[in-house]
């Protein structure tokens, strides 16, 4: 197959001995790539071509000297190429469409956190300060009732009183977070 050799309307000898070929050994190929490709008839398909390719690319494996067919070097050419293909799909990932997988985390937009910290900064501003300051250590500094009350000098009852006060006046100042604040 040399692609040289003008015939009629510009096609060459390599394109005719090609096209022989598919003629020739396109069905069993396809029926040898399906089986190896699961069914799947696309990939199948493309295999096809991708073994005829390499064999326009490599004339003289074809006309080699103790081949009566080129059918055995074609089958084992897409026999490799088959596995290499399922090798290749097993070295990445599966491909996903535009849906979201349904064990996906759900994380928030880094943009939509920020700001909320900073509707949540304004709110606490608005707050008295003993409101503020119980806020501030019981839920943005994980101390505990008996320890906020230690640091504040006041009795655990109060800072419990005081949380729920600040909690609730949040609620009226944040009230698309009142979900969050509960």
């Amino acid at each position: 197959m040399t692609a040289g050799t003008s015939l009629t309307h510009g096609t060459t000898t390599a394109e005719h001995e090609l096209a022989a070929l598919q003629r020739e050994h396109g069905g069993p190929l396809f029926a040898l790539l399906l089986r190896l490709c699961d069914g799947d008839r696309q990939r199948a398909e493309d295999l096809v071509q991708e073994t005829l390719v390499r064999a326009w690319q490599h004339p003289e494996a074809l006309h080699a000297d103790g081949f009566d067919s080129a059918r055995p070097w074609l089958l084992t050419v897409a026999r490799r190429l088959a596995i290499d293909a399922r090798r290749a799909r097993r070295a990445r990932p599966p491909e996903t469409g535009d849906e979201v997988p349904e064990n996906a985390r759900v994380t928030a937009d880094h943009a939509e956190r920020a700001a909320a910290m900073l509707d949540v900064r304004e709110a606490v501003k608005t707050l008295t300060p003993a409101h503020r300051d119980v806020l501030v250590l019981v839920y943005f500094r994980g101390a505990s009732v008996a320890e906020a009350a230690e640091a504040l000098g006041v009795p655990p009852g109060t800072v419990k009183s005081r949380a729920y006060y600040a909690l609730r006046a949040l609620r009226r100042v944040l009230p698309g977070y009142a979900a969050d604040l509960r």
